[in-house]
């Protein structure tokens, strides 16, 4: 990963002014959403990531930003989210998940504020939580049977995995009524004693993700089982969920 500020609120100035310069009157917002705008951030190691938000006109020239984006991924910047106020209003049912996590971790850098005034209803948030859960349960069937059981790739497919869970808990938080955790490990303990899950599972498979943890094979395999056993159980309990 190329290496980024110490501070993403460094590079703010320079990152606005480029994209002033741009679009003009076409820029509305720039947004720092993701790990870069919490505490967790480490330099060269978080991705930095963006949401511009451009007029209608704006976005049928995403070509100018380029430059840009070449530039600032040398810096860690990722490829930003590049939307419109319409496209926000109009997807808030599709994609609450994406919204509620970045409602629950972000920073302004320019312009007025797209995403404090979000709502979402709760049965647009228990369906995507469905979908999205009973997806990740049939990829970890694959995931483990592709594996053979070999350490390295169940290690990589644990680390990978529980990232994306730690999104969908986000949503049953909120489902709960559950105010947001500014960190992985205190949303995956909330959401496991909040739907029964087993925490110390959950907390393992982060603990793989974060290095601070480097089982065997043999637990390995034990684990996954444990973690498909869960992911179905939760399905089941979000899928019974009474809104």
């Amino acid at each position: 990963m190329a290496k980024g500020p110490r501070d993403p609120k460094e590079i703010f100035p320079a990152i606005t002014q480029e994209l002033k310069e741009i679009y003009r009157e076409n820029l509305i917002s720039i947004v720092l959403y993701g790990s870069a705008a919490t505490p967790a951030y480490k330099p060269g190691k978080s991705d930095i990531n963006l949401m511009v938000v451009l007029t209608e006109e704006g976005i049928q020239n995403l070509d100018l930003a380029f430059g840009f984006v070449s530039r600032w991924r040398k810096r860690g910047v990722a490829v930003p989210l590049f939307l419109t106020e319409t496209y926000i209003m109009t997807s808030l049912d599709v994609y609450p998940l994406e919204y509620i996590t970045m409602q629950n971790s972000y920073m302004m850098v320019y312009g007025p504020d797209p995403l404090k005034d979000l709502t979402f209803d709760p049965q647009w948030v228990r369906l995507q939580c469905e979908r999205e859960i009973k997806g990740k349960l049939v990829l970890l069937r694959e995931g483990f049977l592709a594996s053979q059981g070999k350490r390295a790739i169940l290690k990589q497919l644990a680390s990978d995995s529980i990232v994306s869970f730690v999104v969908i808990f986000e949503g049953l938080l909120f489902l709960k009524g559950l105010s947001p955790k500014k960190d992985r490990r205190n949303t995956i303990k909330t959401v496991c004693e909040a739907y029964g899950l087993d925490g110390q599972l959950f907390e393992k498979l982060l603990d793989i993700k974060e290095g601070l943890s480097s089982p065997g094979n043999d637990e390995l395999i034990g684990l996954f089982k444990s973690y498909i056993s869960q992911v179905r159980f939760l399905a089941q309990k979000v899928d019974e969920m009474i809104i």
